[in-house]
């Protein structure tokens, strides 16, 4: 029996021996693959010279795919034809490359393919996978870098194009409009550094550009640039910071047209202008006109009286550019706008922040008789209210008291337009928070700059929800503001216009100088917050 018993249990022990190899020696595919692909080999060879071909193979150690190459390919200098590239949707262990441009001359050329060359199963990129050659006698060398920054938002577009022109006799101020530069690098979509590489020695204009247009030339309407006023000469060791902005193009106008049947909308490039809006239709005596700019847009509003016409017949004119337009707007079939207020809030009350109505037509008459506010005790409060006929609102003036409500009521007829349209009765239930569920800010500004700022708290996207202005040495205080995450942002107003100007290439003026505090600030409630910012030059 004890026999029986112990070769029973040796069985028993083979097969949960076997069962437990089994199930680890269970197959699961190795380890991920992370290897970049590998160039194996070229033809002609990488480094190539007295180059007189059109085709340029790339072999590797593995099937590879191209992905976002129209993109990710820069060409330095570029050609006029893009060349083909295969394969295009498919895997190879070949890279075949057709040109189709006329090569110049002694010139060394650049393909960086930055990370479009990518193994076919897990997608590892050949890092800025680059392949070189020369139609002269020799590799030019030299090569410039530095770092691309934007001049107001914190972030930096990507792909950006930073271009060297050659400052020989034929190069202008205009050159960036009509050519394409001699040499091209680009920081693609991760890096705001930049190389140029592969340069022959001489003196270049150097150029950064978020080119929409892909086409290697300046579009003012469209692209953002930075430029540097001093001349890179080459060789040099030095680092290069371009900062970029969007200009405000040149003032042109567009057709304008009926938007409603009191309505013409007047459309125009080139930011703030002295624009002028004269009908040369003589228009009947009982018909009362109001033109107003449309907030945030370069559009400016013709609001008139409704009266049956065929056409009317208008002169733009820009006083300061000495510019005058002369447009003919046929009448069509479009309803009429009508009366609709908007408060700035309909429920908590920025203690920062006065309360206003907006309208959609022209305000033209405030009637205070008819609008009332109380406190929460049912107690009146006195108050003023003022039309601001530029940002059409009516914004009102009374004490914001910490932990209250407020009642606002407008009877019939407290704000009427241009059309003699009144409201309806409307009333604004209102309040603030108590005091310790707001939290107190205190900046302190060192550093390399030089004064007036604007002092800016922005939320995550980059929008401006505060603002101060300091014209001397002083802690920027922001008292009872909300809990937030905010972007420190600080404007140095070189113009002392108490806004952020732009630059402009033609008149080599650089933008007035932005600088953000590197953290994000959590301001929570009931919190008294100090940070120091040190600005760099």
């Amino acid at each position: 029996m004890i026999r029986k018993f112990l070769s029973l249990l040796f069985f028993i022990l083979i097969a949960f021996s076997i069962l437990q190899c089994g199930r680890r020696g269970r197959i699961t595919g190795g380890p991920k693959d992370e290897t970049p692909p590998v160039l194996i080999k070229t033809q002609p060879e990488n480094g190539s010279v007295n180059f007189t071909g059109k085709t340029i193979k790339l072999f590797f150690d593995e099937y590879v795919k191209l992905k976002d190459v129209q993109n990710q390919l820069i060409v330095s200098p570029p050609l006029k034809y893009a060349p083909d590239i295969a394969p295009q949707g498919g895997a190879s262990k070949l890279i075949e490359i057709t040109i189709k441009d006329t090569l110049r001359e002694n010139t060394t050329y650049t393909f960086n393919f930055g990370q479009s060359v990518q193994d076919n199963n897990e997608g590892n990129p050949s890092n800025f996978l680059t392949y070189v050659f020369s139609t002269g006698n020799y590799i030019d060398s030299l090569e410039v870098s530095g770092v691309v920054k934007d001049a107001f938002n914190k972030e930096t577009d990507d792909f950006i194009s930073v271009m060297l022109y050659e400052l020989d006799t034929t190069y202008t101020d205009s050159t960036i409009f009509k050519k394409p530069p001699n040499y091209i690098a680009n920081t693609l979509d991760s890096t705001v550094f930049f190389k140029l590489q592969n340069i022959k020695e001489g003196n270049y204009a150097l150029f950064a550009m978020k080119d929409v247009g892909k086409n290697y030339l300046f579009d003012q309407n469209t692209d953002k640039i930075a430029f540097l006023k001093d001349t890179v000469s080459l060789p040099t060791d030095s680092t290069y910071l371009l900062t970029l902005f969007k200009e405000i193009p040149n003032y042109s106008a567009s057709v304008p047209s009926f938007k409603a049947k009191n309505r013409i909308v007047f459309g125009y490039y080139g930011g703030e202008e002295n624009i002028k809006i004269n009908p040369l239709t003589k228009l009947p005596d009982t018909v009362l006109t109001k033109i107003l700019k449309e907030p945030k847009k370069d559009t400016l509003n013709f609001w008139f009286t409704p009266f049956e016409i065929d056409s009317m017949v208008f002169e733009l004119v820009n006083e300061r550019r000495k510019v005058i337009d002369t447009f003919t707007i046929k009448s069509r079939k479009v309803e009429i706008d009508s009366m609709q207020l908007n408060a700035s809030t309909n429920r908590y009350l920025d203690l920062n922040k006065s309360f206003h109505i907006s309208n959609t037509t022209p305000i033209s008459e405030i009637d205070t008789s008819k609008m009332k506010l109380m406190n929460q005790d049912s107690v009146f409060i006195d108050f003023k209210v003022k039309l601001d006929s530029l940002e059409n609102k009516a914004d009102f003036d009374f004490d914001i008291i910490a932990e209250s409500s407020y009642n606002i009521e407008l009877l019939p007829g407290a704000i009427t337009d241009l059309f003699n349209q009144t409201n309806d009765t409307l009333t604004y239930n209102l309040a603030t928070k108590k005091l310790d569920e707001y939290g107190n800010l205190t900046i302190n500004l060192q550093g390399d700059f030089e004064y007036p700022v604007l002092v800016q708290l922005t939320n995550e996207q980059g929008e401006k929800q505060l603002e101060l202005y300091s014209t001397e040495p002083q802690a920027i205080v922001f008292n009872s503001i909300e809990p937030a995450t905010y972007i420190l942002r600080v404007i140095q107003d070189t113009n002392k216009n108490k806004k952020w100007d732009t630059g402009n290439f033609l008149k080599k003026q650089h933008p007035e100088k932005v600088s953000y505090y590197p953290n994000a600030i959590e301001l929570r409630a009931n919190w008294e917050k100090i940070e120091t910012f040190t600005i760099q030059k």
